[in-house]
């Protein structure tokens, strides 16, 4: 529906750029999506592949664990000598506007050796350790990547309604709007060009 505007010549001009604008901004929004559509497909393929990974990790350590359990005895009292992890660390890049986290976890020089004694364990505890700790490193990959595809999902979704917006509503709307005022104007001069015909016969009469 064309809105209802005086048909002049400067209200015409504005249409037509409120028009070139909605048509940019269209165009623009439809490029930002397709970009952000592009970034989230490779991370889909990575959360796949790296879920994967983290299911046989958690598999193997935890398969480690019970054997630990079994050889050496519930192993409640070690867990506790392996210290909280607080080396978490986020950053983030940004991609067309959306803020895309970045996580790390400082290595430790003690993270390749082991925090409990050595006396009171064997082997299989010392795998499941590192098992686990493959798996904290995972978890932190996978937990990034669903956050990332997550705020692309959002984005995505934000950027498609705007488009749908300009060029199923706001862009048709200035399209009837220009042809509207056009219209009238043509039928103006037409009258003006029919009248001064009148009146120049009129005179030569």
């Amino acid at each position: 529906m064309a809105v209802q505007v005086v048909p002049t010549k400067g209200n015409l001009m504005n249409a037509k750029k409120s028009l070139a604008l909605a048509r940019n901004g269209y165009e623009l929004l439809d490029r930002k999506r397709n970009i952000l559509i592009r970034e989230m497909m490779t991370l889909i393929e990575h959360v796949n592949s790296i879920q994967e990974k983290i299911d046989k990790a958690y598999e193997d350590a935890y398969l480690a664990l019970q054997t630990a359990n079994v050889t050496n005895g519930f192993c409640d009292d070690i867990s506790k000598a392996v210290p909280v992890e607080n080396g978490l660390h986020m950053d983030s890049r940004s991609v067309m506007g959306v803020e895309i986290p970045i996580l790390t976890i400082d290595e430790h020089p003690r993270q390749k050796y082991m925090y409990y004694g050595m006396m009171a364990t064997n082997s299989a505890v010392d795998k499941a350790y590192m098992l686990f700790t493959k798996v904290k490193y995972l978890t932190v990959e996978l937990a990034e990547i669903e956050n990332s595809v997550y705020r692309l999902a959002d984005a995505i979704k934000k950027t498609q309604k705007r488009a749908n917006a300009l060029k199923n509503i706001m862009i048709p709307r200035f399209e009837e709007t220009v042809k509207s005022i056009s219209e009238a104007l043509e039928e103006k001069d037409r009258e003006e060009f029919s009248r001064l015909k009148v009146i120049k016969k009129t005179k030569l009469n």
